[in-house]
């Protein structure tokens, strides 16, 4: 079976930089600790005033299809994974597409263009997508470019304002990829859920308690479905976790929850028994279900016994060597980017993804044939976990990303610059700003066309 996957990937950064602990925290008077240490975020990334969610996306894909030499002709798709659309019948890969052909002697009329809603997992959704139409044989022998790409703005003085980015990911999908295969079993946890939505609005309304428990519940239930048909998950069978990341914070909260999961029942439980206990068992507690959140008919009592019971055996296990040197080998590099450039929404995960697989390039690890194990999320809310294998090429696409001169180069906001570009990026208002950084080689915002459409060009 030809094996499907991620060829190539690209990332865009805004241009711009909050410093959290240096120009925010002392601006709102508050430890520069709670977002280094509590958010495990140093900074944000944001647009400069030319830039947008089309920019973005067009900049990282024109680099993608530089880099490998990818003519239109090549793609027959342009999928868009946004939470910040602009317009609600025009999706954003059209706008895309119109940017590349300015550079391209060629078009992409050809090629299927749409664009994909469902926070932040649409991402992995239009990856999803595109890894089906490969394998249904639809694609003629071409490939797939998914763009995740978003402005994550909250309104000033919301208590998400500190986590806030910008930037996009492209992803070129193709048979016989050079980054990772991806895997044909998924695992998916879905409901019904108002924790973070935006009615008609560009800056969204959260309720942040309720989120983080969404969040843990539904990729809770995506990891036991993923085993369901792809069997158990040991530790030791993973070389990385990429899991969206709205902030690192949420991240170690997960982290723990899937470690309590995949080493329950295992030589790792029993090990770990004789400094801190076994799990705690539901049925011991006379709690019907599996998990403390379950549905049954025990008494309130015993759910609270149980509940606090798990709480005691998570707060010793977070504290273990054992713990501790997972999670610093499996997930604390995939944070590493987001560190720096806050929630990218869509490319959240996909981020996590790259800061992984570049953490192994600089410290001299091969992957080659490794396991990622990918918790994507959404809130309204979906979850869903799928594991990709990583193919003996990667090396060479990872090292050929620019990350880090990226995030050198972008130009460092004071408070005054931040009021200013965030305003001039709130829709509701009429702000002119003087661009902070000159744009060079890269799609910019040109003003509107006649019917109230966006119009960009490019600038040598």
């Amino acid at each position: 079976m030809t094996t499907v996957g991620i060829d190539a990937v690209e990332i865009w950064t805004g241009n711009l930089k909050l410093d959290l602990p240096g120009t925010f925290a002392p601006e709102k008077g508050e430890d520069p600790e709670k977002y280094t240490k509590g958010l495990g975020l140093n900074a944000s990334s944001f647009p400069d005033s030319y830039e947008d969610i089309v920019t973005m996306g067009a900049n990282a894909a024109y680099r993608l299809m530089e880099r490998k030499g990818l003519e239109p002709d090549d793609i027959g798709r342009i999928d868009v994974a946004t939470e910040s659309a602009f317009d609600n019948s025009k999706p954003v890969s059209t706008y895309v597409a119109g940017c590349l052909e300015q550079v391209y002697g060629d078009d992409f009329h050809h090629a299927n263009k749409g664009e994909r809603k469902f926070a932040c997992i649409a991402g992995t959704q239009s990856l999803d997508d595109a890894y089906n139409w490969i394998r249904a044989g639809r694609n003629r022998g071409r490939g797939a470019l998914v763009i995740a790409t978003d402005t994550a703005l909250y309104a000033r003085g919301d208590a998400g304002e500190a986590t806030q980015g910008a930037g996009a990911v492209a992803m070129y999908i193709a048979e016989d990829p050079d980054l990772v295969e991806l895997s044909a079993e998924q695992g998916y946890g879905s409901a019904d859920e108002t924790d973070f939505l935006k009615p008609n609005q560009q800056f969204p309304s959260v309720d942040g308690k309720r989120s983080v428990q969404v969040y843990l519940a539904r990729m809770r239930e995506a990891l036991e479905d993923y085993e369901s048909v792809a069997g158990d998950v040991h530790p030791d069978d993973v070389a990385f976790a990429p899991f969206h990341t709205p902030f690192p914070g949420m991240v170690r909260k997960a982290a723990m929850l899937a470690y309590r999961h995949i080493t329950r029942d295992t030589a790792i439980e029993d090990e770990l028994a004789e400094e801190i206990g076994r799990q705690p068992r539901a049925e011991a507690f006379g709690v019907s279900g599996p998990r403390p959140d379950a549905r049954g008919t025990s008494s309130h009592a015993d759910d609270e016994a149980f509940r606090d019971a798990v709480r005691e055996y998570m707060d010793a296990l977070k504290e273990t060597d054992r713990y501790q040197e997972w999670y610093a080998e499996t997930i604390d590099p995939t944070l590493t980017i987001s560190r720096e450039v806050g929630n990218w929404y869509t490319g959240s995960v996909h981020i996590a993804r790259i800061s992984a697989m570049k953490h192994a390039l600089e410290n001299g690890r091969d992957l080659t044939g490794e396991t990622l194990l990918v918790g994507s999320y959404g809130s309204g809310a979906q979850a869903e976990i799928h594991a990709e294998t990583v193919r003996d090429t990667w090396a060479e696409e990872i090292d050929a990303l620019n990350v880090d001169g990226q995030l050198e180069a972008r130009y460092d906001l004071s408070w005054e610059d931040y009021e200013k570009v965030h305003d001039a990026h709130n829709h509701e208002m009429d702000v002119d700003v003087e661009e902070f950084t000159t744009p060079s080689k890269e799609f910019v915002f040109d003003g509107w066309g006649r019917m109230g459409e966006r119009k960009y060009r490019y600038v040598e």
